[in-house]
């Protein structure tokens, strides 16, 4: 019998920024004061169009909305990274990565009121994807046609742990691998897939190292920490464009609900959430502003007011620009000629929705007593 290794691995974890919001040297990527200053903007951005969109939902303006409240750094630092000719490859809580990337607010807002027009594709930007793992699939298929093509680009893909327990996941980083597909797969291991830990994914130190099984890199970074993030994005998708696809773990935390359909105090502890609510990775962030002497409390508040106005102003647009919205036109463009399972769950539905009024997205659905502030 011969015994003898035949692979090994190992899986770098990357900061730039430690808990305290101190930097070092070696990691911190090349940007300009005033890219710093937006990337604080867009975090903090970010945040209260998270909060006032919760509280928006809460009042029955809304229909169901998945913040991003605590990945604010795994986001924009990614999205900063992706030059505006790539492909972002979101799921359906990357609002932060939108708003990095041009997407105005209102158009978020509509997407959860339940109009296409929100949606619809912009710039190099897909859709969101609500279904658990398949864009990874979406992002292989686009990085091949840059590697056919020879374009000096390459597609990101966003998506959670529980994402990584999908055999899209797996197949999309294989078929990359094999193909030279122009890639980069961004994990954001949030540490619970709806009520599902960490834990119970998978039994593996990292979820980086799921690379491995399909020939790529996988790297481990702070998610919490946007410069890291960005140094690590920027490494990987200029490794992508020669045909390296490379997988992100992005440590961080879902500080909010897994959607406003959910109540994250049946599954997880009051410790727990301030273990976590101490990492924020805006704060973090803010310190290392103040000790650069790029942030104090003036300009502090002047970027709240900003945001407060923009929003305001953003949210009124898509009230204004809200059409009805008819439910049940949802079973009509799934097939050109609806099957009868699918006929007899719109005639369900539309039964439901007589007996029940104006449906689920009126006022009457939800509780008005909520505050429109979000705090």
């Amino acid at each position: 019998m011969v015994r003898e290794q035949v692979a090994e691995f190992s899986v770098e974890y990357v900061q730039a920024l430690d808990e305290e919001g101190n930097a070092d040297d070696a990691e911190l990527p090349d940007v300009d004061d005033e890219q710093l200053l937006e990337m604080y903007r867009l975090m903090r951005l970010s945040r209260r169009v998270d909060e006032r969109a919760v509280a928006l939902q809460r009042r029955g303006e809304l229909g169901t909305y998945a913040p991003g409240i605590g990945q604010e750094a795994a986001q924009v630092g990614s999205a900063i990274a992706l030059e505006p000719e790539g492909w972002m490859v979101p799921s359906f809580r990357e609002g932060a990565a939108f708003l990095t990337r041009g997407t105005p607010i209102h158009r978020l807002l509509w997407y959860s009121m339940g109009m296409e027009e929100g949606a619809e594709v912009s710039g190099s930007n897909f859709p969101p994807s609500i279904p658990v793992g398949s864009q990874a699939l979406h992002a292989s298929g686009v990085g091949w046609a840059q590697e056919i093509t020879g374009a000096d680009e390459a597609a990101l893909a966003y998506f959670g742990d529980g994402a990584t327990s999908e055999g899209d996941v797996y197949e999309a980083m294989n078929v990359a691998g094999v193909l030279d597909a122009h890639a980069v797969f961004l994990c954001q291991n949030n540490q619970w897939a709806i009520s599902v830990p960490r834990s119970g994914q998978s039994r593996a130190e990292t979820l980086a190292q799921k690379a491995v099984a399909a020939g790529i890199e996988g790297v481990q970074v702070d998610g919490n920490d946007v410069l890291g993030v960005l140094s690590v994005t920027r490494d990987a998708l200029e490794s992508a464009r020669e045909g390296d696809p490379v997988l992100i773990e992005a440590l961080t935390y879902r500080r909010s609900m897994h959607t406003t359909s959910d109540d994250p105090r049946v599954y997880r502890t009051d410790e727990e959430e301030a273990e976590w609510e101490a990492l924020d990775p805006i704060e973090r962030f803010e310190t290392y502003l103040r000790d650069e002497d790029l942030l104090d409390d003036e300009r502090f508040e002047a970027i709240g007011d900003e945001i407060e106005e923009l929003i305001a102003d953003e949210i009124d647009r898509a009230k204004e620009g809200q059409t009805r919205v008819v439910p049940a036109e949802m079973f009509d463009y799934v097939f050109a000629e609806a099957p009868p399972e699918l006929v007899r769950q719109k005639e369900v539905f539309e039964s439901q929705q007589s007996t029940d009024g104006e449906g689920p997205t009126s006022k009457s659905a939800t509780s008005e007593e909520a505050s429109d502030d979000g705090e």
